[in-house]
């Protein structure tokens, strides 16, 4: 039998009703409660490394949840993080860059609705978490939701209040689980003999979405404050010019001080593709900007916010940025 580390940090599964809406208040032991079947699987040990709503969890949350795990990992066969489903595809993402290489799983899940509800989703979903922690086949970051494992770099929540709330983009699910069983579509082998841990992650990085009429300022504003701009295009993406050579002056500006720019799309499905339209070629070209291709906006942020924590050397920025990490992009 497998020993398995279940990590709480809190979310919906883990929350009560409060006069001021749902808040998490159940401990990592007391969801084991409602499962009891779960010790039928496996052995399992746990962890409150803390009780948030996913709306309050940025990188410190990422390296700690990093950090129990790197240092639990020969302990342990697997583990097992219940967290909230609003950021879970960013923690997803960023764990992946985190924990490299890792043979054992690392499973997150969590849940629409509280556990300790009847008609909550809760408790397939944790139970499918730890049957797919258990299985021999399972390796790297994972988010399992809805009978369905999707890889650490390619999920994104879809839905705000259905149960199928996650989708795995452009890319095949790694398995389904179903009456405590796992059905592998994909197997990947890992050479790597021993993991690689980061515990480091830049907060420098800033999401930029494009709306009509959009004013150049916005570039002067953030310029002090974030090393990395990811700006969401329309379309396959490109940089509007209004008549003006606003905003190409405001990217060569920035760009010129030392700072990054990546343009990917608002478009959840097939990826960006600068070089199909004028707006978007001349300005990549001109300025040799980094384009995300098909990895999603989740991967793009943490996988920059990762990057600049080891390096701001802008040929090491890019060669990093263009190395696949866990099918994160597709080149």
């Amino acid at each position: 039998m497998k020993n398995i580390l279940l990590i709480a940090t809190g979310g919906t599964i883990a929350s009560r009703t409060t006069e001021q809406g749902l808040a998490p208040s159940i401990t990592s032991e007391d969801l084991l409660g409602y499962v009891p079947e779960i010790a039928s699987l496996c052995r399992v040990d746990t962890v409150q490394l803390f009780n948030l709503d996913s709306t309050n969890i940025c990188k410190k949350h990422w390296t700690r949840m990093a950090e129990c795990v790197r240092s639990h990992y020969e302990e342990y066969d697997g583990f097992v993080i219940t967290h909230g489903t609003d950021t879970m595809a960013y923690t997803s993402a960023a764990l992946s860059y985190l924990i490299r290489d890792n043979r054992k799983p690392v499973v997150i899940t969590g849940s629409q609705k509280s556990i300790y509800l009847q008609d909550s989703d809760a408790r397939r979903n944790l139970t499918d978490a730890f049957t797919f922690a258990c299985d021999d086949r399972a390796s790297g970051v994972h988010i399992v939701f809805n009978g369905q494992a999707i890889i650490g770099t390619r999920a994104k929540k879809t839905r705000t209040k259905s149960y199928n709330a996650f989708s795995c983009m452009d890319y095949p699910e790694t398995a389904l689980i179903r009456e405590k069983n796992v059905l592998f579509y994909i197997r990947d082998s890992i050479e790597a003999e021993t993991p690689s841990f980061d515990s480091k992650m830049s907060d420098r990085v800033f999401l930029l979405k494009l709306i009509p009429g959009i004013r150049a300022d916005i570039f002067a504003y953030l310029k002090p404050r974030y090393d990395a701009l990811v700006i969401e295009s329309f379309g396959v993406g490109g940089i509007p010019f209004y008549e003006t050579e606003e905003f190409s002056e405001a990217i060569a500006d920035w760009v010129s001080s030392g700072k990054f720019i990546v343009i990917t799309t608002q478009v959840p499905h097939e990826g960006s593709d600068m070089e199909v339209y004028r707006v978007g070629c001349v300005v990549k070209e001109k300025y040799e900007l980094m384009e995300a291709y098909n990895m999603t906006a989740e991967a793009v942020v943490t996988k920059l916010m990762w990057i600049l924590a080891k390096t701001k050397d802008d040929s090491e920025v890019r060669r990093l940025f263009y190395t696949p990490i866990a099918k994160d992009i597709l080149l």
